[in-house]
């Protein structure tokens, strides 16, 4: 690999582990210093390989720069005295030599840590997610500013809010106790959700950002499978959701970022290995006694990816939505279950179920509407894609309403 895509490269899967690793050595106050650590490891990297070539073991070179500037950062700063001096028995003016562990198992341990560090109760949603696709997913601002269709510096005031807070609530970058690790799961797991659901559902046209952040969503969800503690049902069954999902990810959007729907889609672009996952995965969560929403959400998945239209299909996916609906109600998912309404009992009942949840700032509302009525009342269905096409924020969504209006006039349904 040349030195122009090696680098990148490392940034992307090394940056996140010295980061986690050296956040959980200095602790959460100096969250920006480990991350200032991690970036001069990489600057230094670009400057040394350019001029003296790649070396044999790019990681290896990687950690050892990353462990000697920590060194001399601790002590240029009093930070070894200060903070983790007092830790080692001894004289306390004694140079002693600090080992840094950046081994597989400390790694992976602290990147769970932080996982649970940055998603305390004490920081908004919005937050969390910023700081864990830029501690544990080496997200840049920019990136992440992309990411949330959002800009740079609404990003940047929001991590430096969020890391101020965890300050102050002196969070500590540990696993919680055994007690509450149950309760603080729910966070985490909240946020790897909505994490892959901005990489799935992401009106971004960088189709490159959104796979890599549902990709980055299911590493960090198999970290918690790989641990003892949190490979837990509800866990088991989000992976599931994520894999059943991500099969399709090729299929839903066209070379221009409009969405497929699912009737449209081309199945052979599906991922048929992370389908089998996805099964594997589900089986696993079956084990447990208790049903979440993940459990129920990615049964649904699992029958979409039956392409197959049959009785039992829609019967067991309605059921689904259903239980969804008594568990969590959602808007979305409400929507969503009339198309399962329609495949059951006819386009008729959908429209009369559609209609009462009013979502008449939803765009894709109008569009479901106008597919229910394209058999049954052509002005009606022309109608409801006109209001989603005012409704619409891309160019790729109005162009894929515009063809169906254009379909309607020219009587091709």
């Amino acid at each position: 690999m040349e030195q122009q895509e090696l680098i990148p490269h490392l940034f992307r899967t090394e940056f996140r582990k010295i980061t986690a690793v050296l956040c959980k050595l200095l602790g959460i106050e100096h969250i920006d210093i480990a991350e200032d650590i991690a970036s001069e490891t990489f600057l230094s990297a670009l400057e040394t390989w350019t001029y003296k070539g790649i070396p044999e073991n790019p990681t290896a070179w990687l950690y050892t720069v990353a462990k000697n500037k920590a060194k001399n950062h601790i002590h240029r700063n009093n930070i070894f005295f200060g903070k983790i001096a007092p830790q080692i028995k001894g004289n306390a003016n004694e140079t002693v030599e600090m080992e840094i562990d950046l081994s597989e198992k400390n790694i992976t341990d602290s990147q769970l840590q932080m996982l649970f560090a940055v998603c305390h109760p004490s920081i908004s949603t919005e937050a969390q997610i910023g700081l864990a696709l830029r501690i544990l997913c080496g997200f840049g601002i920019d990136e992440i500013a992309n990411a949330l269709l959002s800009n740079k510096e609404t990003i940047s005031k929001r991590l430096v809010r969020a890391k101020e807070k965890l300050r102050l609530e002196n969070v500590q970058i540990e696993f919680p106790h055994t007690e509450e690790i149950n309760n603080r799961l729910d966070n985490v797991l909240t946020t790897l959700y909505l994490l892959f659901n901005e990489g799935y559902y992401s009106e971004s046209h960088d189709s490159v950002l959104r796979e890599e952040l549902c990709l980055e969503a299911m590493r960090l969800n198999y970290l918690l499978i790989e641990n003892e503690a949190t490979n837990q049902s509800r866990v088991n069954a989000l992976l599931a959701l994520m894999c059943f999902h991500g099969s399709r990810f090729a299929a839903r959007k066209n070379e221009n970022g409009a969405i497929i729907l699912y009737h449209d889609q081309d199945e052979s672009l599906w991922d048929q290995t992370l389908i089998a996952k996805g099964a594997y995965f589900l089986k696993q969560a079956s084990q447990g006694e208790t049903i979440s929403k993940y459990h129920l959400e990615a049964s649904i998945a699992y029958w979409l990816t039956v392409k197959t239209d049959s009785k039992e299909k829609w019967e067991s996916t309605l059921q689904l939505y259903n239980r969804l609906l008594q568990i969590e109600y959602s808007p979305v998912a409400a929507l969503n279950r009339t198309y399962a309404v329609a495949q059951v009992h006819g386009a008729a009942k959908a429209i009369t179920e559609a209609e009462k949840l009013s979502l008449t700032n939803n765009h894709f509302y109008f569009t479901l509407l106008g597919e229910l009525y394209k058999d049954i009342d052509r002005n009606k269905a022309r109608t409801n894609f006109e209001k989603a096409m005012a409704l619409a924020k891309t160019i790729t969504d109005k162009q894929t309403i515009q063809t169906k209006i254009n379909s309607i006039v020219s009587g091709e349904w």
